[in-house]
């Protein structure tokens, strides 16, 4: 499996909620930090978007927008607008004049990962994704994104859980695929991908965990001296490679201890530790806490599926 793939396996995108977005004239609005995926697309007109902390981003008809862990942000028709405080809402929502047909319209959702690995997409995807429709089609996405809200509007159809989770994961991959943050953003696992000898490391990692990657041998792989490729994978990844091949391990045991059934001293040797023993120091220094604890903390009982909040 590519690490892209692998990675939104572990993440389980699920809980998806939609709505239509609208508006006319002058407006904006300002929103709290949301901390949970959130995505948009544009059918018609345009806006600005600004993270917090970030300059605004002109969204065109047709953008698409991927928020990983979506922060505090502001939405408006024209830079400078004064902007209303609000809170996320299920609702369909009108901004602006109420009246009159609308010059702007998109759909916007959210949706929930594991969460086991819920820090895992925010440490190994860039704050924001922006996918420009004049420079990628993403057709593929509107009906992806058009699919998913027929089918959250749907009272409980026959295997709806499952549709929506398999739309999530192929949005996210048409996402990942696609899209590229904003400049001054870190890349990530994408910003990885792209660059020809990141790519093969980070291929070799996920094609077998259980090896003893080294540095020098991921390098080898790469085609670069050991020293210029450890530079060059922190730099666009944002953490080294033994670093990454650390929290990726430890990813895929919060997912597996999450499911249960698999005793420790397996599990440890699937995920490339000597023995249960290193295991459990390794992730008790990641995590906090041992294995078994962490295990019995994500058991049925706690673990919420309940739909949150919308990102817009």
């Amino acid at each position: 499996m590519d690490p892209l793939s692998a990675v939104i396996a572990v993440l389980s995108p699920h809980a998806a909620v939609s709505k239509p977005i609208s508006g006319r004239g002058d407006w904006g609005v300002r929103y709290p930090a949301y901390g949970k995926p959130g995505f948009a697309i544009v059918l018609e007109g345009g806006c600005w978007l600004a993270l917090q902390g970030r300059a605004p981003v002109r969204l065109e008809r047709g953008d698409f927008v991927l928020l990983p862990a979506t922060p505090a942000f502001e939405m408006s028709s024209r830079v400078g607008m004064a902007c209303v405080a609000s809170e996320p809402s299920p609702r369909p929502l009108r901004h602006g004049d109420p009246d009159g047909p609308p010059d702007f319209r998109m759909l916007g959702g959210g949706f929930q990962i594991e969460r086991a690995n819920a820090a895992l997409m925010q440490s190994l995807l860039p704050e924001m994704i922006h996918i420009r429709s004049a420079e990628a089609d993403t057709t593929g996405l509107s009906r992806v994104i058009g699919l998913i809200m027929d089918e959250t509007a749907a009272e409980e159809r026959p295997g709806g859980e499952m549709i929506l989770q398999r739309l999530m994961e192929v949005m996210l991959i048409e996402a990942l695929r696609h899209g590229s943050p904003e400049p001054g953003i870190r890349a990530g696992l994408l910003g990885g991908m792209r660059d020809a000898a990141v790519a093969k490391a980070l291929r070799a990692i996920h094609a077998d965990v259980r090896v003893r990657w080294t540095v020098a041998d991921l390098a080898h792989i790469a085609g670069m001296s050991r020293s210029a490729f450890a530079a060059r994978f922190a730099d666009i990844v944002g953490c080294g490679p033994i670093e990454y091949l650390s929290q990726w391990r430890i990813a895929l045991a919060k997912d597996s201890l999450a499911r249960g059934g698999t005793p420790l001293d397996r599990l440890a040797d699937e995920i490339g530790y000597e023995s249960a023993s290193a295991f459990s120091t390794a992730f008790r220094r990641h995590v906090g806490c041992p294995p078994g604890a962490f295990a019995r903390a994500c058991g049925p009982a706690s673990e919420s599926r309940a739909i949150g909040r919308d990102m817009l």
